[in-house]
């Protein structure tokens, strides 16, 4: 089981800032897990990976992926209090789920 977090790079964001957004992404795609899987993840130590996305259409693409699949996973927007404009859509989570079934969505992208 693992959870992949994918983090725009043409932003610009600050280390703090792109801390938090790959937080809220982790948190928010656990929340749309069901209790099974949440359950298993949490037993096997939260495995997680960031992955860079070079773009906002690149992040809604595989969120459409990952609904398709049916893999838990949340697209996150900036509040808007810091460094970016409200609603940028800075990160996006895919998983926790088996890791056959993230690498489906997020296997061909790099490391961050």
């Amino acid at each position: 089981m693992k959870q992949a977090i994918v983090a725009r790079t043409d932003l610009g964001m600050g280390q703090g800032k792109l801390a938090a957004q790959v937080a809220h992404a982790a948190l928010s795609a656990y929340e749309d897990a069901d209790d099974r899987t949440r359950r298993a993840w949490k037993g096997e130590g939260q495995k997680k990976v960031v992955l860079k996305a070079s773009g906002e259409s690149e992040l809604f693409e595989l969120a459409d992926t990952a609904e398709r699949a049916g893999v838990p996973h949340a697209v996150i927007r900036d509040a808007g209090h810091t460094q970016l404009d409200p609603g940028t859509v800075t990160a996006l989570a895919v998983g926790p789920g088996d890791d056959a079934a993230i690498d489906r969505v997020t296997g061909d992208l790099s490391l961050y």
